[in-house]
């Protein structure tokens, strides 16, 4: 039990004793004694004065005199006005340093899904924080006793990867990573770019139609457009599945122009050339590969295999760098089946319309919200249909108490719908569902841009932050006498700390901007400043034992300690609480901020007491087991968030 568990109870138990009242207990507001004033827990006793009947001061004199009877851990208090400050025993203190508290068996099994990329582009800087985010919370839950399983959600199959795979047929030369010199995740994000060029390059083609045509003279028939009539509904169609603005704008146009009458030769050459631009733009063209690729043809499949397997190469070098690692990977690929299959089922069950083009849709006007669409009117699936499989799949595999997925806040409205559909199709557990949704990074400079190619490669970022730690760490002098591996372990250390520590200390359903500069500093906020702490004290604990100094496993419960000892001894007690607040919270900032109070408080004991210039053996010892106690408690929390701390700095 917490001692602030224990003050409240035994505050409750005083009350009832002095007034003769029992009261809630949830009424009871402790928190902690403000710094600038003397105690460690602060009571408010105005909400009992009707009890009491007597002034604040005596009201709360009378309750700390029963508390400090009832309770040896608390040695004194004082009064300021109608607040009880609690003044808790040296002992006590001291005794925090002794405790070796093991987290409590949780029968909570976690499924935890993140990552979730595309295999039209390589990682960047947004995934990193997806990655990051999922990993520290899955170690902050299976440090509250939790059983957890890590999983990733492949994104590999759609139109996304037709359009990379499109682009390579047609302008890719037959290039592989091995010829071109890149890694394959980076390839085939070059030909998902390529793609959007050309398919700007199409509608600004058809711009410039429509500027041609604005000088002929305008008279059409419907009869003479009928022989275009069937290519024209194909790139309707086409154009309002992609939700592509522009095209739809185009074809607005078209609209109008059936209704005018057509008298020339040149104005039938238009229509022609329009409607046969839309049929071969790149847009219609990785549509028509999806639906191959859905039915099974053999050269698509194999193309697919192919691009797909140089990402898959490429990504797993990534996770490497970045510590990330997973207990099973999903692939749409195998899950988007299942989902088709469940959606059909709920038309047959009357949950979910089947409307005149054979397309499927949810039906979620009763909950205020809209029509969801689950299967196109070609069959295929989007990305609805198949999180639906997906899910479906892994609760059979792990039935998981809780299935949380970390992603963007862009998408809060799907994951609404989401859990809406899973309960529409009769699944109980659709509450299970948690979407852990974290806000955008961004750079200083602004947003990114995956399609304009315009986005934080993660691999660049990753080798800029060695290179800045790097630079920065001779420029201090912090790596002077190390050997060259040495050299090479820390860098990778300081470089991937400070991108870790920098993205985690913010609440992850904020927005954040992402400074590499500002995240190295070893000043401040920055992992680099909280590893450099941890490798002073690591020193220190060195020359102690070179010095022969035996650190002992216990502190004397009756060691005399000073108000700079007892600031630190509180940070480290409340250790546990933090981790199972974050761990309630799924927020990672609360540990980092958690581990920099920690070591800024260390850093004033170093600066402000001697440890081993200490003459005195018993304080010695006690400053001694209290900076390995710190330490412990400083790799601990850096370890929840991903991050490895160096012994040498």
């Amino acid at each position: 039990m917490t001692i602030e568990k224990q003050i409240t109870e035994k505050f409750c138990k005083a009350i009832e004793t002095l007034y003769s009242q029992a009261i809630d207990i949830n009424t009871v507001q402790i928190s902690k004694t403000r710094k600038d004033i003397r105690g460690d827990f602060t009571i408010n006793v105005f909400p009992y004065l009707k009890i009491s009947r007597k002034s604040p001061e005596q009201t709360a004199i009378e309750i700390g005199k029963q508390l400090t009877d009832s309770l040896p851990e608390i040695d004194s208090f004082d009064v300021i006005k109608g607040f009880l400050n609690l003044v808790l025993s040296d002992s006590f203190w001291v005794q925090q340093l002794n405790n070796k508290n093991e987290p409590i068996p949780s029968r909570k099994n976690a499924l935890i899904e993140f990552s979730s990329p595309n295999t039209n582009k390589p990682l960047h800087l947004g995934h990193i924080r997806n990655n990051l985010i999922g990993h520290s919370i899955s170690e902050i839950l299976k440090a509250n006793g939790q059983t957890v399983t890590k999983v990733n959600l492949v994104n590999d199959r759609g139109i996304h990867i037709c359009k990379s795979m499109l682009a390579w047929q047609k302008w890719g030369n037959g290039e592989s990573p091995e010829t071109s010199g890149m890694k394959g995740d980076h390839l085939v994000g070059k030909h998902y770019v390529e793609f959007d060029k050309k398919s700007k390059a199409n509608v600004a083609y058809l711009f410039n139609l429509f500027k041609e045509y604005k000088k002929l003279p305008a008279s059409f028939t419907k009869e003479q457009i009928a022989a275009q009539i069937g290519m024209f509904e194909t790139a309707e169609r086409i154009s309002n599945e992609l939700n592509y603005p522009t095209v739809k704008r185009i074809i607005n146009s078209l609209k109008i122009i059936q209704s005018k009458q057509i008298n020339t030769n040149q104005e039938i050459d238009f229509i022609e050339q329009v409607v046969s631009a839309l049929i071969e733009s790149p847009l219609y063209s990785a549509q028509e590969m999806l639906l191959k690729w859905e039915e099974g043809d053999k050269d698509i499949i194999n193309l697919w295999n192919k691009m797909n397997g140089w990402v898959y190469e490429g990504f797993d070098i990534t996770y490497k760098e970045l510590g990330i690692s997973f207990d099973k990977t999903y692939y749409e690929s195998q899950t988007y089946g299942l989902g088709k299959d469940e959606v059909l089922k709920g038309v047959t069950a009357g949950a979910l319309i089947k409307k005149e083009d054979n397309s499927v849709w949810a039906d979620l006007t009763d909950e205020g919200l809209d029509e969801k669409l689950l299967l196109r009117s070609d069959g295929t699936s989007v990305y609805m249909t198949q999180d639906i499989g997906t899910a479906i799949m892994r609760k059979n595999e792990f039935n998981a108490d809780e299935m949380i997925y970390v992603v963007g806040n862009e998408q809060n409205y799907h994951f609404q719908v989401f859990r809406l559909v899973l309960k529409k199709l009769g699944y109980e557990w659709y509450d299970k569902i948690f979407h852990l949704s974290y806000g955008m990074v961004e750079l200083p400079e602004g947003k990114m841009k995956s399609r304009e190619g315009t986005v934080v490669d993660a691999d660049d970022l990753i080798e800029e932050m060695y290179a800045t730690a790097k630079s920065i760490s001779q420029e201090l002098g912090k790596l002077e006498g190390h050997s060259e591996s040495e050299i090479q372990k820390t860098i990778k250390m300081v470089g991937m700390g400070a991108l870790k520590y920098f993205i985690l200390k913010v609440d992850p359903k904020k927005n954040m901007v992402f400074n590499p500069k500002e995240s190295i500093d070893f000043d401040g906020n920055t992992g680099p400043f909280i590893q450099y702490t941890h490798a002073r004290i690591c020193s220190i604990i060195r020359k102690a034992k070179e010095a022969g100094i035996v650190i002992p496993g216990k502190a004397d419960d009756k060691t005399t300690i000073t108000e700079t000892e007892k600031s630190l001894l509180k940070i480290i007690s409340d250790f546990d609480n933090i981790v199972v607040e974050a761990g309630e919270e799924l927020n990672p900032a609360i540990i980092a901020n958690y581990v920099y109070a920690l070591v800024k408080e260390y850093n004033l004991f170093y600066h402000n007491l001697p440890i081993l210039k200490e003459s005195d053996k018993t304080k010695q010892d006690f400053r001694l087991l209290l900076s390995f106690v710190a330490s412990e408690k400083i790799k601990y929390s850096m370890h929840l968030l991903g991050i490895e701390v160096p012994e040498r700095m």
